[in-house]
Formats: C-alpha cells, sequence, structure tokens
C-alpha cells in the first residue's frame, strides 16, 4: 500500500505535521508536485487522516496526567464509552484485557483537578471502580 517514500514522509509528518511542501521535497529530494500527490495519496487511501497539534514541553510540564483503569459493567459498555468520550480531559481511551475493561490516559491543570476529573469517572453509572497511576515523567515518546 504504502512505499519506502512514503514511509520516509510520513516519519518526517509525524515529527512535523506543520512542514512545508518545500522543505519536505528537500528532505526528501523529490519534487514539489511529487511530494503534493503522495500527501493527496495517503490521505484518499485513509493513511492520513489529518493533522493534529502536539502540545509543547512547556505547557505539558504544567500539566498533570494519569492512567485510569476503568471497570465497567457490562450492560452499560456501550453507554459509559460514550459519556467517556464527552470528557475533554480524557485524551486516549483503550479496551484491555484483564481484570479492567478499559484505561485512559488523562490530563488536568492540577492535583486538585485532576481529583475531581478521577470523581467524576468514578460516579458514572457504567463505572464500577477505577485505579489511577499518576505518571510522574515521561521517558520518551514517539
Amino acid at each position: 500500500m504504502i512505499n519506502q517514500q512514503d514511509e520516509k514522509l510520513l516519519a518526517m509528518l509525524r515529527t512535523n505535521a506543520r512542514a512545508s511542501i518545500s522543505d519536505l521535497a528537500r528532505a526528501l529530494d523529490l519534487s514539489r508536485s511529487t511530494v503534493q500527490s503522495r500527501m493527496q495519496k495517503l490521505e484518499e487511501n485513509g493513511v492520513i487522516k489529518g493533522y493534529s497539534v502536539e502540545y509543547g514541553d512547556a505547557y505539558l510540564s504544567s500539566m498533570v496526567s494519569a492512567h485510569v483503569s476503568i471497570k465497567v459493567k457490562q450492560k452499560l459498555t456501550t453507554k459509559t464509552n460514550i459519556e467517556l468520550k464527552y470528557i475533554d480531559a480524557i485524551t486516549e481511551l483503550y479496551a484491555i484485557s484483564g481484570e479492567y475493561d478499559l484505561i485512559a490516559l488523562v490530563q488536568a491543570q492540577s492535583l486538585e483537578k485532576l481529583s475531581h476529573l478521577l470523581d467524576d469517572i468514578g460516579n458514572l453509572d457504567g463505572v464500577e471502580r477505577t485505579t489511577s497511576s499518576v505518571i510522574l515523567e515521561t521517558k520518551f515518546k514517539r
């Protein structure tokens, strides 16, 4: 579906989604029109879904992040997933195997706000219980 040049292009966009077509073309040793058509093809084929904002270190260092394991009442799984989707502080939500059903990555501006957020999640009708782990430090991120 994608070739080696496309993989290089994707890696560059993952590093800087705002890179100009000219900069990408220069780094890949391709023409601007070739890079533009490759990007369009990757978008049309669903390889590239969109472009997003990545927070800077200064902003992220002021945030408190945590993993929240969530045990859900089986009959309320769909309803609970929808309710969790509307909590903006939840940046990622995964279905997992094991004792818990979901794991969420949450971000708050302070420990106090994180505490309120955890209460909000725990008070949802479909949530049986939660366990949270505050992230102390990110060693690396890809």
